[in-house]
């Protein structure tokens, strides 16, 4: 017996939760079929106007529409269980007449009503008849279209969405993880938007179906009072519409509190708080309404039949409240000029970091005059402050701290035109149309819009510029749609992914390696033996250039130890670098579960490329006929187009020796595939093979 017990207690004390609310579900169920006594009734009635209440409190104090995702199931759960109530009560109202005891039925007849008799009677028809009609006319319908036209426009501008995450993602803005994050909180909105357009119309369906029952229980009130209980007419007629139109508003008054919580939900979408700090925000931003207000009030007084007696006072609490809002505002006001003042002396402190210089700068940033006003104090600056960020991100990403850039007008330019330059060398430029949204088209047939055709600077896919009132169309539409400073800040962006080899020069490396020498001197001491600093630039030019991050820079330089006594040549040394990164590497390819796709080569074309190699002063290159490089070049698209459609973009690999003379032979062509080895996939990723490159007539 006692082994018995305890094999219940843990069943049931591991799903506890699921075991009381499987019971919770057949109690709605039996409340339906059994009759139920007149006091537990009450405590139900009662339990679903405080379960109401909680509700539309839990979504008043809701950030977001994710922060309550229950909630189209918990308009489920409440919409049956009202109806639940208002089956067991007409069964008790119908069966027991005049001897009917329930008080929360009797308490809305009369109390709720205000008045007894006759005049109560004609009162409570009036009040649940408005009731009714405020909850299906107004708020449920109301409710209802907000519903369907927000899971429409979250599903129509998704795509979107979504690439504006990627958008922001690419540009270093958001990291890996709160990318990853904001798409399953966007799929998550979608979702739910699409639950609340169905859920909203349990809500118009629960109060016909209330409406109907009502009808139903007077009119089988009269039929049994009269033709079984032998009652009046009259009697039976007061005593069954009563209690019904009590039974009916305190059904339908929980339904109106979720039937508001759903209005509240779903009209709140685009808010960032609270409702209350909504209100708070919103409403406190100027004095200006609130000094109107107090003077109108005022002369109102002053009309001959108004209650000046109540206008007064309003008026007099409306003008305080100006005058506290007043002086907060100035206080901020005084705030801003002394955080501005305070900027401008810091700038000047600086004047360097905008003084027009020789254009050597590791990276440098020109600008025409005419968009000056982003990098400008008095506009907000919001270009500087996107650098800081993409920086701070790119040593993070890369390992590489960017040097300052150095940011300089340019008269040369365009007024609209901007100029990146890497010591000196112009490496990407674009043109701004400020005040304007540049809508980018991602792929695929979309609505054409008003505007002027361009194309995107930094991916070159085709865009169109775009007026504010255009923008929720574009979104709509699908199209990526960014400001002018996060256009340049993406263009940075790649500017230095693609070119941070050439951003990482001998002072960096040096600067890095002083850096390391407090913590990890040993090393730094071994390297600085056999290496210059000129040699470990070249490594770690070599694993930029191929988007490895240097960030586990103390792995590289041990690395380097481990095989100084072996040989000097770079290109081995980025090899065996490589391999130890392995793990860090492929971490950047694989799937969720851990799976790398990759295309493999032919094993006979793949020695065919080793045995061609030459060697350069950049290293060893592959030398195939035209003829045979077009072959393999074409080979390889097709195969990553058919891997594509398949919905992967796979890395390539080969063996040790090939690695480097394969990504020589595709740079130019397929630069941004990556080529991994065979040693750098580590132990615990699964390895799946996607694709075979293979060319007829292979030498032999």
């Amino acid at each position: 017996m006692a082994s018995i017990q305890e094999n219940v207690k843990k069943v049931l004390g591991s799903n506890s939760g699921d075991f009381a609310l499987a019971f919770a579900i057949i109690g709605l169920i039996a409340i339906i079929v059994i009759p139920m006594p007149t006091g537990f009734l009450d405590f139900l009635m009662i339990l679903n106007i405080a379960g109401s209440i909680v509700i539309i409190l839990s979504v008043i104090y809701s950030r977001n529409a994710l922060d309550f995702s229950l909630f189209p199931t918990m308009l489920l759960t409440s919409t049956i269980f009202g109806l639940a109530l208002n089956i067991a009560s007409t069964r008790l109202i119908l069966t027991k007449g005049i001897e009917f005891s329930g008080k929360m039925v009797k308490a809305f007849a009369t109390v709720v009503v205000g008045t007894s008799g006759s005049e109560g009677l004609v009162v409570g028809v009036v009040i649940f008849i408005i009731i009714i009609v405020v909850q299906f006319m107004v708020i449920t319908k109301g409710a209802t279209r907000v519903a369907e036209v927000a899971a429409r426009f979250s599903l129509d501008a998704l795509p979107g969405k979504q690439m504006s995450i990627e958008a922001e993602f690419n540009s270093g803005a958001l990291t890996e993880d709160e990318a990853r994050k904001k798409k399953e909180d966007l799929q998550k909105e979608v979702n739910f938007y699409g639950a609340m357009d169905g859920a909203s119309k349990f809500i118009s369906g629960s109060v016909k179906a209330g409406l109907a029952i009502t009808f139903i229980n007077v009119i089988a009130g009269l039929i049994i009072g009269i033709t079984i209980r032998g009652e009046a007419a009259g009697v039976a007629a007061e005593i069954y519409t009563r209690l019904t139109i009590g039974d009916g508003l305190v059904s339908q008054v929980p339904t109106l509190l979720v039937s508001f919580a759903t209005g509240l939900m779903v009209t709140r979408s685009i808010s960032d708080g609270t409702f209350s700090s909504d209100v708070k925000n919103q409403f406190t931003r100027t004095s200006n309404i609130y000094w109107v207000s107090s003077v109108f009030l005022l002369m109102l007084c002053f009309v001959k039949g108004f209650p000046w007696y109540l206008l007064g006072p309003l008026s007099i609490l409306s003008g305080y409240f100006a005058f506290v809002l007043s002086r907060s505002e100035k206080r901020k006001e005084e705030k801003a000029k002394i955080e501005e003042a305070a900027k401008d002396k810091s700038v000047k402190k600086e004047p360097e970091e905008m003084a027009p210089v020789v254009p050597l700068d590791p990276l440098a940033l020109e600008l025409g005059y005419g968009l000056i006003p982003l990098v400008d104090q008095e506009h907000g600056a919001e270009l500087l402050n996107r650098i800081t960020k993409i920086r701070r991100e790119a040593a993070l990403d890369l390992g590489l701290v960017v040097p300052r850039i150095r940011i300089v007008d340019n008269m040369r330019l365009e007024p609209a035109e901007y100029s990146f330059k890497i010591r000196g060398v112009a490496v990407g430029k674009g043109v701004i149309n400020l005040g304007q949204y540049l809508a980018i088209n991602p792929g695929g047939e979309r609505e054409e819009l008003p505007g002027v055709k361009t194309t995107d600077p930094t991916f070159g896919l085709p865009a169109i510029w775009i007026n504010e009132d255009v923008r929720d169309l574009a979104e709509r539409e699908g199209y990526t749609v960014v400001d002018s400073p996060s256009i340049i800040a993406t263009h940075l962006t790649e500017i230095i992914r693609n070119f941070a080899h050439e951003i990482l020069g001998r002072q960096e490396v040096k600067s890095i390696i002083d850096a390391l020498k407090e913590d990890f001197s040993a090393v730094v001491d071994e390297v600085n033996k056999e290496f210059t600093v000129g040699d470990i630039q070249k490594v770690l030019q070599g694993l930029l250039k191929e988007q490895v991050s240097i960030r586990n820079i103390v792995s590289i330089l041990e690395t380097l130890s481990d095989f100084s006594g072996v040989t000097k040549d770079t290109g081995f040394l980025i090899e065996k670098v490589r391999q130890s990164l392995g793990r860090q590497i492929c971490q950047q390819f694989v799937s969720e579960d851990n799976t790398l796709y990759v295309i493999t080569i032919e094993p006979k074309f793949e020695q065919e490329i080793i045995d061609s190699a030459l060697e350069t002063t950049s290293g060893r290159i592959a030398a195939l006929s035209p003829e045979r490089q077009r072959l393999w070049i074409n080979s390889l698209m097709n195969v990553m187009h058919n891997v594509g459609n398949m919905g992967y973009y796979p890395v390539l690999l080969c063996s040790e020796s090939a690695r480097p003379i394969v990504k020589k032979s595709i740079e130019r062509d397929i630069s941004d595939l990556a080529v991994l080895s065979v040693h750098e996939i580590s132990d615990k990723v699964k390895v799946e093979s996607l694709g075979f490159v293979s060319i007829e007539e292979v030498k032999t």
